[in-house]
């Protein structure tokens, strides 16, 4: 190879392999989201035989109500302060109803804003400092003795060097079991059935906003 093809060869070959390092590097900075889980388990083990629509009681129940059924995680988005990012998340889990409201609905199951409608259903809450905004994930027209999976993409908007609060609120100590066994596939404990409610979040893409 002469010089002249040698350098068309390696011209081309920075061309082709920047964006995706590029592509690495930005989703780095969403580290902190990346696989998060928000978890209720359950306090007793699951029965052989789970009685439809049955209610159980929360791993995370206190005598304190400041902190029964509550928990939540502080972490710090990544990237350049005065920036900012489109991250796109895949949100998987097994999960109860709740209803919210004063927010904007996004599909089936994501909501914008606003604030819950219920006392009793658990809530799965994400916020982020800048741009201020906050979100929930398992959004329903009503709540009942149901648990269902999801398995969808969301895309939100973070700046650079925010903060992140993950806070998941059982709100009363009990819950609705995973009485149907469901499973997401690729998800652990997949194949078997996660013991209570979780749901995971993946960052799948992020773009810097120009």
């Amino acid at each position: 190879m002469n010089r002249l093809h040698l350098a068309a060869f390696l011209f081309t070959t920075v061309l082709l392999t920047s964006p995706s390092y590029a592509a690495d590097d930005l989703k780095k900075v969403a580290a902190a989201i990346d696989g998060y889980r928000f978890e209720f388990p359950c306090k007793d083990p699951m029965p052989e035989n789970p009685k439809p629509g049955a209610d159980g009681i929360s791993a995370r129940m206190t005598d304190d109500p400041k902190t029964n059924d509550k928990f939540t995680d502080v972490k710090k988005f990544g990237g350049e302060t005065g920036k900012r990012y489109k991250v796109t998340l895949r949100v998987r889990g097994v999960v109860e109803p709740m209803m919210y409201k004063d927010g904007q609905q996004v599909g089936e199951r994501f909501y914008i804003g606003g604030v819950p409608n219920n006392k009793t259903y658990n809530i799965y809450q994400f916020t982020v400092s800048s741009p201020a905004q906050h979100f929930f994930f398992n959004r329903d027209d009503k709540v009942g003795h149901r648990i269902f999976t999801i398995d969808y993409a969301a895309t939100i908007e973070i700046e650079g060097g925010a903060t992140l609060t993950f806070h998941g609120d059982g709100q009363n100590g009990h819950m609705i079991t995973n009485f149907s066994k469901l499973v997401v596939p690729g998800v652990a404990p997949a194949p078997k059935p996660y013991n209570g409610q979780f749901i995971q979040l993946d960052v799948t893409d992020v773009v810097e906003v120009k």
